[in-house]
């Protein structure tokens, strides 16, 4: 063991520099597509921290002096200068064998694929499936549909090609068949379209039978029918689908849940077979995991052929989540890319692999035996380093690490416990002895999506798939407190690319003074998974709220059984359930959301119906309730701010105000402006105190209230300039938060807007809901009004609106009668940002405009034929 531990840790990284042999690829098996950086910081070239505390390390200029890492020493006497592999693989790999295992391939009739899906999937490296991916896919009842399923597997091990494909088959094999996948994170949701709509690209669905026979009117062929359609639902999504406008729903959690409402109301839930929870650890998320819950359990209640299938990387109580969804379960620890795991501490690194390594390093940093006291312990060894930015040691090897793995050739992802460490180690990394040709090699990698290093927080590990790898934890913590077990796992299961690596790393740095509790994670089991219905009153508020407006349980024992099929009733004792029921319809009935019909039954009123379909909270739903109706009564129309409060989300952004900012803004109101502040109750003189170092009282439900409208104020002065062509960088300098905080807001805003017009149209407040419908227009664009039209047009937002705007572009019907070749120069204006590329290139970057500028005309014709259609139809 210990031979083979100097073996890796003298050669995984170091000697390909050395050798320059780099891994062959292999097959790409269950895995999925990588990951465009432009989804988690747009376009972003100016190494800015986006809301993940994203951070390119090479965007740092040419100019700044270079710093020189710190060369990290092999200490074990036994390491060789081979490349590692581990010696069970090349046993493997090695030992003679006739049998082949034909139910390893996806064309083997077991699984019942059409030609069409298999070769999709040949075409994204899926040809052959693993071992534990058969078993699942063959357990009982599974292939058929007949029985849910719940099962786990690590972070790169595949799980998501099992959920696929049973997704997919369900489709298949019924022409008017629906299916949702279930995501946390708009990334995620983003991501997986792409690869979905790869898959069933090409395929066909039967038209029903006797589909021709039938009535006009019951039967309405589509332009598309037959195909797959994937559309993604999430907050912000410029797509307004509803139930009937996909096949394959990829969804957030709240879209998933709103979506699941309106179909069981209108009874097309009936063509729903399967849902697909992913990440299903996160059903106690204290903030959003709750609605899995919910969701799963109306599915539950409606005892209908829908297949759910839950999956993830980070579940330990598996058996009673299968109880509560009475499924089969299936547990596996493979990885096709083994992972070698290290604890830093005192410049010195350690070996803490799970297959002893990490009970041997534990035994030796016990507070009685200190590392430096037992140097033989350690396997590699970080030096000092002359420059005073490196004389921290767990920075110093930091830095050290990353800069091994780049100029060998690799990807690094480094995580920090806060946006501002990011930054900074980003920005020491981008300086650790790269030479400009490396610099520039790096961006250029992260633009084409080559990724090479990566400095971001830890919420990152869960939010999309990026793989590297060397995975390095400058700290165990988010924030100030050190990670759950399933956090630290999701980071460390980020080490290693299928198809790229033949080994994954990960380096945990550790300091003193928290080396006890690191150990301690180290070791720690996972949680036990629970419910979230009661960890917050609003939780169970929601959850009756919502089966009773939709019809899916209003009388008293209907509530029960609904109940009983939640996995509280899993974990709770029957009087615990009870109670809390018989709590949360009190407190709905006496906030007007519910009342008794004569017959005796719970039933929704009109304002509990508004606040299920715009999706909100119950107190938010009152709050709004309350806000709309004093806007009612004297809505201020000569300005915007009224307008753009009124869209500003309810949700806590746990946001933290800066109140002198907030003084300069008040400033730079004008009478419109001003007379909203006034008409909400809030005060110049308390801004200026604040401004001054005061302090804000919210012992109060009222003064709570009151600093809810301060701060969702605040919000609305930022969309006030988003939507006026501000670009997001600069309404994050000037209110002094992350780029990524600012996208974020617009991003919700536009969610939460829709769900605002729907709660007005509800509540029968029809010329509210027609005024906020034409700001909706404009907080999507990100632009101003006359912009509008042009912002349909697929490639032209915001910025690039306005400069074909000023360059005489000012319909779309111009746009759509142009060469496509007069846009490219228009399209040159509207990038000033963009880096030129050198006269070697500028054909390239021409070509590349060039087929920008067709698709944009394109879309432009589109539009213009409606446009057109619409006037004749008109005339």
């Amino acid at each position: 063991m210990a031979s083979r531990q100097g073996l890796f840790h003298q050669t995984t990284v170091q000697n390909v520099a050395q050798q320059h042999n780099p891994y062959g690829t292999t097959t790409v098996t269950g895995t999925k597509r990588s990951f465009s950086t432009a989804d988690v910081h747009g376009h972003n070239s100016q190494g800015l921290v986006d809301r993940t505390g994203f951070q390119r390390a090479s965007s740092i200029s040419a100019a700044t002096p270079r710093l020189r890492a710190s060369a990290i020493d092999t200490t074990d006497p036994g390491a060789s200068q081979e490349i590692s592999e581990y010696s069970q693989r090349k046993a493997i790999s090695s030992t003679p064998t006739s049998y082949v295992d034909r139910a390893l391939q996806l064309s083997h009739p077991r699984y019942a694929l059409p030609e069409g899906l298999i070769t999709n999937f040949a075409s994204l490296g899926i040809k052959d499936i693993y071992p534990w991916q058969k078993q699942c896919l063959m357990g009982p009842g599974i292939l058929t549909g007949n029985k849910n399923l719940v099962y786990t597997a690590p972070t790169g091990g595949g799980k998501s090609l099992v959920a696929d494909v049973l997704m997919l088959k369900r489709v298949l094999a019924d022409s008017d068949s629906k299916a949702l996948l279930v995501l946390p994170y708009v990334a995620l949701v983003q991501e997986k379209v792409r690869w979905l709509r790869n898959a069933v690209q090409g395929l066909r669905r039967k038209e029903p039978e006797g589909a021709s026979e039938k009535e006009p009117g019951l039967w309405r062929k589509r332009a598309d029918e037959g195909t797959i359609r994937v559309v993604g639902f999430f907050g912000g999504g410029k797509v307004r689908a509803t139930w009937a406008d996909f096949d394959i729903g990829v969804c957030t959690f709240e879209k998933a849940n709103t979506l699941i409402n309106t179909a069981i109301d209108d009874y097309s839930i009936v063509k729903l077979r399967a849902v697909v929870l992913d990440e299903l650890h996160m059903i106690d998320d204290d903030h959003r995991g709750y609605l899995l819950e919910l969701m799963a359990t109306k599915l539950l209640s409606l005892e209908q052929n829908v297949q759910i299938i839950g999956m993830s990387a980070t579940l330990s109580n598996i058996d009673i989540l299968a109880k509560w969804l009475d499924a089969h379960t299936y547990q596996t620890f493979y990885r096709p890319v083994p992972i070698e795991e290290h604890l830093v501490y005192d410049s010195k690194i350690y070996a803490a692999s799970a297959t002893g390594s990490l009970l041997k390093a534990v035994s030796q940093l016990a507070p009685n035996v200190l590392p430096s006291q037992s140097p033989s312990a350690h396997l590699r060894l970080t030096r000092p380093s002359d420059h005073k930015e490196f004389k921290d040691p767990v920075l110093n090897t930091v830095i050290a690490l990353a800069n091994e793995t780049v100029r060998s050739g690799y990807g690094v992802l480094v995580f920090c416990s806060s946006r501002p460490g990011c930054e900074s180690d980003a920005r020491l990394i981008a300086r650790a002895g790269l030479t400009i040709e490396e610099r520039d090699l790096l961006a250029n990698a992260y633009d084409s999506g080559v990724l090479k290093v990566i400095v971001a927080t830890c919420s990152l590990a869960a939010g999309i798939n990026l793989p590297a790898r060397r995975v390095i934890l400058h700290n165990a913590r988010m924030g100030r407190d050190l990670v759950g077990p399933s956090m630290l796992r999701q980071m460390r299961g980020r080490a290693g690319r299928k198809g790229k690596d033949e080994i994954g790393e990960t380096y945990l740095c550790c300091r003193k003074a928290d080396l006890e509790g690191v150990i301690a994670l180290m070791h720690a089991e996972l949680p036990q998974v629970s419910s979230g219905l009661i960890t917050d009153k609003q939780r169970i508020q929601r959850t009756l709220l919502e089966s009773v407006a939709i019809r899916l349980a209003t009388g008293r024992d209907s509530l029960e059984d609904f109940m009983r099929r939640t996995l509280l009733n899993q974990i709770e004792t029957p009087s615990t359930v009870q109670s809390h029921v018989e709590s949360g319809l009190k407190d709905l009935s006496e906030m007007g959301f519910i009342e008794f019909d004569d017959f005796g039954n719970h039933q929704a009123t009109q304002l509990g119906k508004a606040v299920v379909a715009s999706s909100l909270e119950p107190e938010d739903g009152a709050f709004v309730h309350r806000e709309l109706q004093r806007a009612l009564r004297a809505f201020v129309m000569d300005g915007e701010m009224h307008i753009l409060y009124t869209f500003t989300p309810v949700q806590d952004f746990s946001i933290t105000i800066n109140w002198k900012v907030f003084r300069d803004e008040l400033e730079r109101l004008d009478e419109s402006g001003l007379r909203v502040l006034k008409f909400l109750g809030l005060k110049p003189t308390m801004i200026n105190r604040m401004a001054q170092g005061g302090k804000m009282n919210v012992s109060t439900p009222e003064e709570k209230e009151l600093a809810r409208v301060y701060s969702r104020f605040y919000l609305a002065l930022q969309l006030r300039d988003l939507c006026n062509e501000v670009p997001i960088h600069s309404v994050a300098r000037k209110f002094d938060v992350p780029r990524g905080t600012v996208q974020t807001l617009a991003q919700t805003c536009q969610g939460f807007a829709a769900g605002m017009i729907k709660f007005c149209q509800l509540m029968g407040w029809g010329v509210m809901a027609a005024v906020l419908d034409h700001v909706a227009d404009r907080l999507k664009a990100g632009a101003k009004a006359d912009l509008l039209a042009l912002a349909q047009i697929t490639f032209v937002k915001s910025r690039t609106a306005r400069v074909f705007y000023e360059n005489g572009y000012k319909s779309v019907a111009a746009i759509a009668n142009a060469d496509p070749r007069e846009l490219v120069p228009v399209l040159m204006q509207a990038q000033p940002t963009k880096l030129r590329l050198k006269t070697k290139d500028e054909q390239k970057y021409e070509e590349k405009l060039l087929a920008k500028a067709n698709v944009i005309s394109d879309s432009a014709n589109r539009l213009w034929q409606i446009e057109m259609q619409q006037e004749i139809d008109e005339g």
